[in-house]
């Protein structure tokens, strides 16, 4: 019991107020946990409908995730200690502007859910060129299960190279043939030395690809 309080109360609490303390304040395109601990970079950015983004998923072979919930949780609990698959796993909560991810996929590697390709969407309220909604994502690499740096709780593992993952889904996706075109954008800028909200730490050129998806009919 003291574990859980330090684990999932005490210890993200720390950290939320000494980040508010210390500063300095998150980057516009850099989530936060719901305690305000900066975490992943935004570096995807999709320009369609709901349906659009959806079709495009499925159609590169990933899973639409699970909302997180009790009976999720442990249901991806019995995925890894037992080694089952379950495709749609959720993902934990990331706040973009204040806001919980709308959207969120994964494809698994290997039998169970320790391992993933996943990314977390949110819905902006900046329409693309051709007037369709425009998302922003944050996407990274599950390399395992294992225990948060900062809090202590029981997590996923983000792969360092997060530019590699960012490539790999437009890759997926552009294979699928669901992409238009597809622009480089500036997002948080070169750094070598992030850490999400976990802890782990994390490599980018900084840049931010913005994918124009095919209209799904």
């Amino acid at each position: 019991m003291s574990y859980l309080a330090l684990a999932y109360f005490a210890a993200p609490e720390f950290w939320s107020l000494r980040f508010l303390r210390d500063g300095p304040r998150p980057e516009s395109l850099l989530t936060t946990t719901e305690q305000g601990i900066p975490g992943d970079p935004i570096n995807i950015g999709l320009v369609g409908s709901e349906l659009d983004v959806t079709a495009a998923f499925a159609a590169a072979g990933w899973d639409r995730a699970d909302k997180l919930s009790v009976k999720s949780a442990l249901e991806i609990g019995e995925s890894v200690l037992l080694d089952r698959p379950y495709a749609d796993a959720p993902v934990s909560t990331l706040l973009f502007n204040g806001r919980r991810q709308d959207l969120a996929f994964e494809k698994p590697v290997g039998k169970s859910a320790d391992v993933r390709h996943h990314v977390r969407l949110w819905l902006t309220f900046t329409p693309g060129a051709d007037g369709r909604p425009t998302w922003y994502g944050a996407a990274s690499f599950d390399r395992g299960i294992g225990v948060s740096h900062d809090t202590g709780a029981v997590t996923h593992h983000i792969g360092p190279d997060i530019d590699a993952e960012r490539d790999s889904l437009i890759g997926d996706l552009t294979s699928a043939g669901r992409i238009i075109e597809v622009k480089t954008m500036s997002g948080i800028g070169l750094t070598k030395a992030g850490r999400n909200g976990e802890g782990d730490p994390y490599y980018t050129d900084g840049k931010m690809l913005m994918a124009v998806l095919v209209p799904d009919r």
